[in-house]
């Protein structure tokens, strides 16, 4: 998590994923019941074990351990095709408008620019299209087949419900329900926070974790 543990108590949905914070973190946690008091919040346990948080959660979910990224994928996936997204936070607070060089691949895995040789990267062709003024180009709308949210779009529809459930072991039916949950905070008047520390964070592909959980709560507006 990144916001202060007493804000727990102003969540209407809490994902706890990467954290068993009732055993580990228990003084803390008690902001999470007072949310699930106070506010009727709902709680989400995403984990391979079910821990002494799944046991008090509203929703739990298994999982292979390590197949955070294909869950996590599903859940923007869920957002973007059922349109489940804040757009006018997304449109004013973050780069989805932003206009990307036409060059700009993703293939079988591999961006753009790849060379296989030296096993890096050039990202030329991950910059942004420039007006005269230097200025990144913009398509509010976010209909331009080049602009990041259309991107981001075609980037995870490869992560569907059927291919989270073979990818995670999480049964379809139960992934759905977490989808929907979460993502019903898009609303203005809804917010969900994440609680991911520490495991999240120490994972072999840790960074990559904790950037998607940015994703997802900035699509939702949830700042």
């Amino acid at each position: 998590m990144t916001n202060h543990w007493i804000d727990l108590k102003n969540a209407d949905v809490i994902l706890i994923m990467g954290s068993n914070a009732a055993e580990n973190h228990p003084i803390s946690f008690r902001w999470v019941q007072k949310a699930k008091e106070e506010r009727g919040a709902k709680l989400i346990v995403v984990d391979p074990r079910f821990t002494k948080s799944a046991s008090l959660a509203d929703l739990y979910a298994p999982l292979r351990p390590g197949s955070d990224l294909a869950f996590l994928g599903g859940v923007v996936n869920y957002a973007l095709e059922n349109e489940r997204i804040q757009k006018e936070y997304v449109v004013e607070y973050t780069n989805a408008a932003y206009l990307v060089s036409p060059d700009f691949k993703f293939n079988d895995g591999l961006f753009s620019g790849y060379d296989g040789g030296k096993k890096s990267y050039d990202n030329k062709s991950w910059a942004y299209q420039l007006d005269d003024k230097g200025i990144p180009k913009q398509d509010r709308t976010l209909k331009d087949p080049n602009c990041v949210y259309q991107l981001m779009k075609k980037h995870y529809a490869r992560y569907t419900p059927e291919k989270v459930e073979q990818s995670t072991g999480c049964p379809k039916e139960t992934f759905l329900k977490v989808a929907e949950l979460f993502t019903s905070t898009h609303k203005p008047d809804r917010v969900a926070t994440i609680m991911y520390a520490m495991g999240t964070t120490q994972h072999t592909v840790g960074t990559q974790n904790v950037r998607i959980y940015g994703v997802i709560q900035l699509l939702m507006g949830n700042m």
